[in-house]
């Protein structure tokens, strides 16, 4: 059996204060969702330069992509680039979508400082009931627990729902109490993947239910609230993978606006993966597509790591507002 990690070893913080201050403080710490080294890079440079607190996310499947054990040296050695950056930012690892105990238990053992455990296909019951399971695991050691109620649609590594299920404010003060989770994900009308809604030309995007999140803030007042799907789905990436040969004509997210609204509210986490995909897959697409000859996967890569650094400053900056709160 391989020996335990705790998380101060390697240099992480659980998410406690990182929400605490973002509630005082009216922004949301981002979340950005990461699968290779590029991406990794991408998102501590962008965050380092934007001086910005960060939570690093994997799904499970992303950590067994990743291989858990070089993962863990991977966040280590995260945290020390911040440091040789010139900016000793706060990082957690967060497992994203944990769909069982014996996940959450994995990953708290290899050194993450904050898990989900999304029960929320569950029954109420059910979902209450594993979802304390791991807080009570999770608390033992200091690690911070997310749960979820209400369901997103979209698609997303192993995350797949046909039909969004609002939050029900009702059953939230019961759930934070029965569970004792730090934080909780809520449902108001994002969605996984980069197809987010079906919107005609010319049609607007649906608005959030700010009615839901309003409720759900007077039930639990001052606890912290998580956005999954959050992603703008950039326009002009879109655009640029739609014209070097890919197709994703029904690509939308959730405009800016509204996620700055959310950021000012009782949300303080703000989970991104789409975005950052599409970012790299367009600068990738564009090369490819002008240098048909080009395999250095550093010519390719390199830049496209320079695009999410990019994105990554100026989600903190405009739309999070978490630029300079480190």
């Amino acid at each position: 059996m391989n020996p335990t990690t705790h998380y101060t070893d390697l240099g992480l913080v659980n998410t406690k204060e990182m929400f605490q201050k973002a509630l005082e403080g009216q922004y949301a710490v981002p979340a950005y969702n990461f699968n290779n080294m590029e991406q990794l890079q991408g998102i501590i440079l962008g965050c380092v330069e934007s001086r910005s607190p960060v939570i690093l996310q994997v799904s499970g499947s992303a950590r067994k992509y990743a291989n858990p054990t070089l993962l863990r040296y991977m966040a280590k050695g995260a945290v020390q680039m911040a440091k040789d950056a010139g900016a000793g930012i706060p990082i957690a690892l967060h497992l994203d979508h944990g769909d069982s105990f014996e996940l959450a238990k994995s990953c708290i053992d290899s050194g993450f400082s904050s898990v989900m455990l999304d029960g929320s296909h569950h029954p109420f019951d059910e979902n209450a009931a594993i979802t304390r399971q791991v807080v009570e695991y999770a608390h033992e050691r200091d690690v911070t627990v997310e749960g979820e109620l209400g369901v997103l649609a979209g698609v997303e590594d192993e995350v797949s729902h046909a039909v969004s299920h609002y939050t029900k404010p009702e059953e939230v003060e019961e759930f934070v109490a029965r569970t004792g989770a730090d934080s909780l994900a809520i449902s108001i009308g994002t969605s996984h993947g980069a197809c987010k809604f079906k919107v005609k030309p010319g049609e607007k995007v649906p608005a959030l239910r700010f009615d839901i999140l309003e409720e759900v803030a007077r039930k639990v007042p001052g606890y912290p609230i998580v956005l999954h799907g959050a992603s703008t789905v950039v326009p002009e990436y879109v655009r640029m993978i739609n014209d070097f040969g890919g197709k994703m004509e029904d690509a939308v997210g959730i405009p800016e606006e509204q996620l700055r609204r959310a950021a000012g509210s009782a949300v303080c986490k703000i989970n991104i993966d789409s975005d950052g995909r599409l970012a790299m897959t367009a600068v990738i697409r564009r090369i490819f597509a002008e240098n048909p000859s080009e395999f250095d996967p550093r010519k390719y890569l390199g830049p496209a790591r320079e695009e999410l650094i990019k994105m990554v400053k100026l989600k903190n900056e405009k739309v999070l507002g978490s630029a300079g709160k480190a």
